[in-house]
């Protein structure tokens, strides 16, 4: 019965990205035993998963964490992380590995000479590193397991959000990959539906202003939309819930985007100095992409910054909101 260790430190949204790999491995190999590491902070995300047997946590110390790893004695290694402290744990663990490509000489060109996109999805940039040990792509999508007690009751929302609503994601990691809140302002005014604002605590002061907006326009002739703001009032796993729950989800390039697509969800896709042929887009879920098409100077970063390196924010700025309706296939 194999024994494989799949590494993975970071962050939600990649974590998501590789849970078909964790499923192809335990479904396809007869008998096997599928353990995952990570960082502490990402735990939950993996501990509910019925594919994955055991977690490792990178704590304070990655010595101890090899001596734990060492005791496990594991078959293979699949590292879908591919950076140096991995590359230190499949040295000293000196067990057969493959690690996933990054694609960072095709990127670097996109960034610095906008040519040669990649365009291959990451999620089977994951899987290629575990075709050595015969896993193939079992044409499913991606997955998240939210424990009972982190459910949410759709009747505990304030009235008018118990019938449906739009799920907007409108946190993301850098600067650069957030519209500004007035344009997140319009949008939700285009969405013509009661919306969710999703996001930690850092993006409650955001989700407020957005809020407040819309209770100090009530005045106008306008038909506004309902607005609850959410953010940081859940933790990830209750997030999810009311992303699993919604009719459709907007969102950022960031981890809830990719638990929706996980759900199976409609997503609406927002790109500001990133774009989706870096392969990170929805995966096996119905979508549609929000960017500028052809400004000289996207992609900037294949990650983002805290700043316009332009200053001038064209890539949200001028981003058209259009038709935001999905057509029936």
């Amino acid at each position: 019965m194999p024994k494989i260790l799949i590494l993975r430190f970071s962050s939600i949204g990649d974590i998501v990205l590789t849970t078909p790999v964790i499923r192809c491995i335990r479904e396809q190999l007869p008998g096997a035993e599928v353990h995952y590491c990570t960082k502490k902070a990402f735990q939950s995300i993996l501990q509910h998963n019925p594919h994955v047997d055991k977690v490792h946590v990178l704590e304070d110390s990655l010595n101890k964490l090899v001596d734990k790893l060492k005791a496990e004695n594991f078959d293979y290694i699949v590292d879908l992380h591919n950076n140096l402290r991995t590359r230190i744990i499949k040295t000293r663990l000196g067990k057969p590995n493959r690690s996933f490509d990054k694609l960072n000489y095709e990127k670097w060109l996109m960034v610095n000479f906008k040519r040669n996109k990649p365009d291959v999805h990451i999620v089977q940039r994951y899987l290629d590193a575990a075709a050595a040990l015969g896993v193939q792509d079992d044409g499913k999508g991606l997955e998240y397991f939210i424990p009972a007690p982190d459910e949410v009751d759709l009747y505990t929302l304030p009235d008018g959000f118990q019938n449906g609503y739009v799920a907007f994601a409108i946190g993301a990691q850098h600067f650069t990959k957030r519209l500004p809140t007035s344009r997140i302002i319009e949008l939700c005014e285009q969405l013509q539906q009661p919306v969710v604002l999703l996001g930690g605590k850092e993006d409650t002061a955001v989700g407020e202003e957005i809020a407040a907006h819309f209770l100090s326009d009530k005045a106008t002739d306008k038909v506004q939309p309902l607005i609850f703001n959410a953010c940081g009032k859940y933790n990830l796993n209750g997030s999810a819930s009311l992303v699993r729950q919604a009719e459709k989800v907007v969102s950022h390039d960031t981890g809830l985007m990719h638990i929706a697509a996980a759900f199976q969800k409609d997503i609406i896709s927002v790109w500001g100095n990133t774009i989706p042929e870096f392969g990170m887009y929805p995966f096996r879920t119905k979508y549609k992409v929000l960017e500028v098409h052809g400004l000289s100077c996207r992609p900037c970063s294949k990650i983002g910054y805290s700043k316009c390196p332009k200053g001038h924010f064209k890539c949200m700025w001028d981003i058209p909101f259009g038709d935001l309706e999905f057509k029936k296939e």
